[in-house]
């Protein structure tokens, strides 16, 4: 399978973003993950010169300080060829009605239930990038 280049997790929770940033290298689906811990450090990493630009990005809906849907609202001032190369998945364990509302406004790729398991990464890959995780 050739590997996505970049991915980024953005999450506050640091036993999250460990277990899946060692599920994505244990499965050998990408170059590289970096790690945000909430939505100002994420998008400072998008804006940086030069821009980091993510093949994927999974997103977090609840965080401290800006969270997810924030994020995204901020997102969309970014120029549109740098939105159009990213990928953006949001993770929860629980979201209400309106917040799910609103994401249905915001450009997102689609949305998993944590926790992330070789299952729903192998279905995102082929959903999202045409790939497919090896069989085990």
């Amino acid at each position: 399978m050739e590997k996505l280049p970049h991915i980024l997790l953005v999450d506050d929770d640091d036993t999250t973003n460990f277990l899946n940033e060692h599920l994505l290298k244990k499965l050998d689906v990408t170059h590289q993950v970096r790690v945000a811990h909430n939505g100002e450090e994420a998008l400072a990493l998008l804006t940086q010169p030069p821009p980091y630009v993510p093949s994927l990005l999974l997103l977090d809906v609840n965080m401290p300080g800006m969270d997810g849907i924030q994020f995204l609202e901020a997102y969309l001032r970014l120029p549109q060829e740098q939105q159009d190369a990213t990928v953006i998945v949001m993770l929860t364990t629980y979201m209400d009605g309106s917040a799910l509302a609103r994401i249905n406004e915001l450009p997102i790729a689609g949305l998993i239930s944590k926790p992330l398991d070789r299952e729903k990464i192998d279905t995102l890959l082929q959903l999202h990038f045409q790939r497919r995780l090896p069989d085990e």
